[in-house]
């Protein structure tokens, strides 16, 4: 007798949806298909679209060092109440920034006792660590990421290209992928030098000083680069429809590479940030309704890999520096991610619940390498999303369960609702109240948690 069934759920499978119960033995699911026999415990998830837990592959919980702007115990609560079940934490803005061993092992065990999800850690790409990567690989880092332009942070300066060259090398024969944030820093540096020096510091001038150019030439940049080493590339938060086809010229090249982009670049325009102000500021920034809609035919083509929310919330306070250009740029969204993706994707243009699963699991999941997470199927780990797919998600700050409740989704209203999430078979959050009684875990490359 299984543990649970969760039975009569329309259950979204990567050949398409079937009305069918799932039984829960442990951890992983044991069986899947109609009228399962009994178990100990039984859920009805009638009227309910089961998805794979999220796996959100591009966030910033900030800890240790940060948790005044995020930690792992908000930020993974706030990802479970909008269907997440994993997430793989970036370097920065961690202080240390995670980039020898030491810093890596350190945050490791800072998430293990926080999170109620489950967790991994990429490692980071700075001038001079190229000789700590390996270290960081044995520790069990997804990957490295590096900057091409100005973090933000100090302490994590920007790749140069001999930077860049040399850790795709060590990378590809770590056989880890390199992900890199894609703007020419040369470009914006100039552009927001001149802007600053004529006096301009608002939205507008914001806006013009990191063009979509600075973006797609970064990203053939680092494609020439990663398909000289051998190195797999992923291209993270891809802002415009003109860098997803910068990026598909890399791959038609022979560069092993994969795509990200996020909710936001789906739902704002720079008009947006017009009109909401600093809670939307993020590098690369908001573009045209043009460049907005380009990228959703891409998503709609499946040229796009996987969405990430690049979650990167701060302290309120720098959000409110006089210059937008002081401004803190991050987009705080962990939580609207799934309801974004239905409401604009399902809902609006017809995407399909398959090609949402994808684009939030399983395609993360199989591209670095996470075993037994991000599709439901027999043998892999119970790690599930109920959602009432025509209920209204409003997006109130008392309803967001991040650390702070700040969100340019605030007052929306987005078609689909998470009802409940399951991690590993266990009830984490029913109806955004957080039920986890166990603990998050680590997840290594091809290992599984």
């Amino acid at each position: 007798m299984p543990d649970l069934i969760i039975r009569n759920g329309h259950v979204v499978t990567p050949a398409g949806v079937i009305l069918a119960d799932i039984a829960i033995d442990g951890d992983h699911i044991s069986a899947i298909g109609p009228d399962l026999p009994g178990a100990i415990t039984e859920v009805d998830a009638r009227g309910l679209t089961i998805f794979p837990g999220l796996i959100d592959v591009h966030v910033h919980f900030n800890e240790p060092g940060r948790t005044e702007w995020e930690g792992a115990k908000t930020g993974s609560s706030a990802l479970a109440a909008g269907g997440g079940t994993m997430f793989i934490d970036m370097p920065l803005n961690s202080t240390p920034c995670t980039v020898d061993a030491k810093t890596f092992d350190a945050k490791r065990i800072a998430l293990e006792a926080a999170s109620i999800t489950d967790f991994a850690l990429w490692g980071g790409i700075i001038p001079g660590n190229s000789g700590q990567l390996a270290e960081m690989a044995e520790c069990g880092a997804m990957g490295f990421k590096a900057f091409l332009c100005d973090s933000g942070l100090p302490e994590f300066p920007r790749a140069d290209d001999d930077t860049l060259y040399t850790a795709m090398r060590e990378a590809a024969r770590l056989n880890l992928p390199v992900l890199v944030h894609a703007e020419n820093e040369v470009t914006t540096k100039a552009l927001t030098q001149r802007l600053l020096d004529a006096g301009h510091t608002d939205i507008k001038a914001f806006l013009a000083s990191r063009p979509v150019a600075a973006e797609t030439e970064a990203i053939a940049r680092a494609g020439r680069i990663a398909r000289e080493t051998g190195c797999k590339l992923h291209v993270v938060h891809i802002s415009s429809g003109s860098g997803i086809a910068a990026a598909l010229e890399a791959r038609a090249a022979g560069t092993d590479i994969s795509l990200e982009t996020c909710p936001h670049y789906l739902f704002f325009t720079g008009d947006d940030m017009l009109r909401i102000g600093a809670v939307a500021k993020c590098a690369p920034p908001l573009r045209s309704a043009h460049e907005r809609e380009a990228l959703w035919k891409s998503l709609l083509r499946g040229e796009v890999d996987i969405i990430g929310s690049d979650h990167s919330p701060c302290a309120p306070e720098l959000k409110q520096r006089k210059s937008f250009f002081e401004i803190w740029g991050g987009i705080a969204g962990v939580q609207s991610t799934l309801p974004v993706l239905l409401d604009r994707g399902l809902h609006a243009r017809g995407v399909k619940p398959e090609a949402v699963a994808a684009l939030t699991a399983s395609n993360g999941a199989k591209r670095f390498n996470i075993s037994q997470k991000g599709t439901i199927a027999v043998g892999f780990h119970a790690d599930l999303a109920l959602v009432n797919l025509n209920a209204t998600t409003e997006v109130l700050p008392e309803t967001l369960l991040q650390k702070h409740r700040v969100s340019p989704y605030i007052g929306e209203q987005l078609r689909g609702s998470v009802r409940a999430t399951y991690r590993r078979g266990e009830l984490i959050c029913s109806d955004g109240e957080i039920t986890a009684k166990g603990p998050g875990k680590f997840v290594r490359p091809g290992k599984g948690s």
